[in-house]
């Protein structure tokens, strides 16, 4: 089969096509046609060995998992011993260790029926970006009235936060640019700020909820703009050093906490066919609807890689074999 490969830390260069051997599924798993990849942070993060810290789970040297891509939607080719929820011919979602190729294995521990109101393309954006979004939601305990502000609420996680705190009933504010502020209020939203023009505590509004996806605001910051007994939850922040990248407002958060009123807690969110099942149920009843920017084809896996992390990217793109 066709796969992007690497066996070296790096930029996109480091990627290849190349022809290996299709895997086999083993006990608890199934072999998935992949038709559609989402593209998401955490496929560079891995490509990069950055922050160094991934390399503890990863591979400290090179990557463990030479193919590339984690999100998948497919068609099933085979199925493991043991596996009796899925069969030949079922057309699934999930993550793989390793989906920009022409197959992919999958634990049935993180695959899920893809909803029948999306197409391939759009289903393989839900994983992992949805997954995120969703433990981030009911981890802030968002519930009908609550007031909340999600910061990076154009990207990947966040346009499916916004969705999946909306149809919960909260009050949603986004945080993106001018250009993309008609994409947030589509989602949702019923105030946007514009991140380019002002900070967040300009208005001098507390919100009852932060859910923060995006850049690296100081905690003070942060809080100064919470209610007294609001709730924080940080999933994200690119940059930062090469050691910690922008987890280091996850510890500090962590260790703050218990001092003060409010509560400030990290997400690192788990992979899990019952979240995945349960986006797809979301799709299917009309209360979240991916946000597909574009596709790419397998041999452009460099180029989709490259212009999610020069930060242009409305929604969601993917990568399609």
């Amino acid at each position: 089969m066709r796969a992007i490969t690497q066996h070296r830390y790096g930029g996109t260069e480091t990627l290849q096509l190349t022809e290996i051997d299709t895997p086999t599924p083993g006990p608890g798993e199934v072999l998935v046609r992949v038709r559609a990849a989402g593209v998401d942070r955490g496929t560079w993060h891995l490509m990069a060995g950055r922050p160094y810290a991934v390399r503890l789970a990863f591979g400290l040297r090179r990557p463990k998992l030479p193919v590339v891509g984690r999100d998948v939607a497919g068609v099933v080719d085979r199925v493991g011993d043991g596996v009796t929820s899925f069969a030949i011919g079922d057309e699934v979602i999930g993550t793989a260790d390793g989906s920009y190729a022409d197959f992919a294995v999958v634990p049935v521990t993180r695959l899920a029926r893809k909803p029948t109101s999306l197409s391939f393309e759009e289903a393989a954006t839900l994983p992992i970006s949805g997954g995120t979004a969703l433990q981030a939601v009911r981890r802030a305990g968002v519930e009908a009235g609550d007031r909340v502000l999600v910061i990076g609420a154009s990207g990947g996680v966040g346009s499916y936060a916004v969705q999946v705190a909306a149809a919960l009933g909260a009050e949603v504010t986004g945080v993106a640019s001018g250009a993309k502020a008609d994409l947030v209020r589509s989602l949702g939203a019923t105030d946007v700020i514009d991140h380019t023009r002002e900070e967040i505590d300009a208005s001098g509004r507390r919100w009852d909820v932060i859910i923060d996806l995006a850049g690296l605001r100081r905690l003070s910051l942060l809080r100064r703009c919470l209610a007294p007994d609001g709730t924080l939850v940080i999933a994200g922040g690119e940059g930062g050093d090469r050691w910690l990248g922008g987890t280091h407002r996850q510890l500090g958060a962590m260790a703050l906490s218990p001092f003060v009123r409010q509560r400030l807690t990290p997400l690192l969110s788990k992979e899990t066919a019952a979240d995945f099942a349960t986006l797809a149920d979301m799709a299917d009843r009309g209360e979240l609807r991916p946000v597909l920017e574009r596709t790419y084809a397998l041999e452009e896996a460099a180029k989709a890689i490259d212009h999610l992390v020069e930060g242009h990217v409305r929604g969601k793109i993917v990568v399609v074999p």
